[in-house]
């Protein structure tokens, strides 16, 4: 099922991410492997994304659990990748990243320049939303995995605030609800020792 238009390079904020049915980007300790089994995706996806980004904007915490520059995308997405933290110092170089430790909006100045043209991504649900209260995401682009986590990193986490309300990109009712179907898999029990 492909509901969306092709991603396109437009010099956006990106705040995108697959994520669970029930609202997780990240297993508990920023675990990714539930995305790597069992979950198909739209043919030419990776590729989509790994052509329409220029740059991409995350944090320490995701940084720190997955320290691989070359593996966004796959691999098939080379480019600035930029780190937002509050201790720069304490950071181990890597060729291709920049730890900063500036203001949000400064971030996404320096990565959009870096994009040169394309979007930036943002890879980092607590950037995200706070990039979004400040204004500062022109669209959020999800893809909803048919899994339920039950705990982990949130998308969008942030008890006590005003709900932000979002208008759906393509056609139709911009503020129509998405609708989605899914049943659980059964599995069938495992074979008795000695049947």
């Amino acid at each position: 099922m492909n509901d969306i238009e092709p991603q396109t390079a437009a010099g956006k904020v990106l705040w995108h991410f697959t994520m669970s049915l029930d609202g997780f980007v990240a297993g508990p300790n920023h675990e990714m492997d539930w995305m790597m089994t069992g979950i198909s995706s739209r043919p030419g996806l990776i590729e989509e994304y790994a052509e329409t980004t220029g740059a991409v904007l995350g944090g320490r915490k995701g940084w720190d659990h997955f320290p691989d520059a070359s593996n966004i995308y796959g691999g098939a997405w080379n480019g600035p990748l930029f780190v937002l933290t509050h201790h720069p110092e304490d950071a181990t170089p890597v060729d291709g990243v920049t730890f900063l430790s500036c203001d949000l909006a400064e971030a996404v100045r320096i990565g959009l320049a870096a994009a040169n043209g394309k979007n930036l991504e943002v890879f980092s649900p607590t950037i995200g939303a706070q990039l979004l209260e400040l204004g500062l995401i022109d669209e959020i682009d999800l893809h909803i995995a048919p899994v339920l986590l039950g705990e982990g990193v949130r998308l969008y986490d942030n008890p006590g605030s005003t709900p932000i309300r979002l208008h759906r990109v393509g056609e139709g009712d911009p503020t129509s609800t998405v609708n989605v179907r899914y049943r659980p898999v059964t599995t069938p029990p495992s074979p008795t020792p000695g049947n």
